[in-house]
């Protein structure tokens, strides 16, 4: 079963940091591009960052705050999240994709995660 499975999410105060972590199981992902969305209430589903064989991605609003790191050994991606501001608060989704030249709209991506909540008070 190709699965990817979140974790690492929970309450956190502003200026804070949290690390989510996204195991896939299922099959390998090492051509994959990995990302992780968001999902703010009332929201939609927004990029926040990828990675794959030929780089990273980060949505301007994570810009310098965010980093993004895969293990392809473990099948594992992290999202590194420091200086969170209450805006960061959203269901986080870890998402894979084998397209190339995309822009990573929710569209483009093959698989998701059933995402975990971090919520950050001010």
């Amino acid at each position: 079963q190709v699965q990817l499975v979140e974790s690492g999410g929970g309450l956190v105060q502003a200026g804070g940091s949290l690390r989510l972590s996204c195991a896939a199981s299922g099959r390998t992902f090492s051509s994959y591009a990995m990302a992780w969305f968001r999902q703010a209430p009332g929201k939609e589903r927004e990029f926040v960052a990828a990675a794959r064989r030929s780089g990273t991605s980060y949505a301007d609003s994570v810009k310098g705050r965010f980093t993004i790191s895969r293990d392809n050994a473990k099948n594992t991606v992290d999202l590194q999240m420091n200086t969170l501001k209450p805006e960061d608060t959203a269901v986080y989704y870890c998402a894979a994709t084998s397209r190339f030249g995309i822009n990573y709209a929710t569209r483009d991506m093959d698989l998701w995660g059933k995402g975990t909540l971090v919520t950050v008070s001010s």
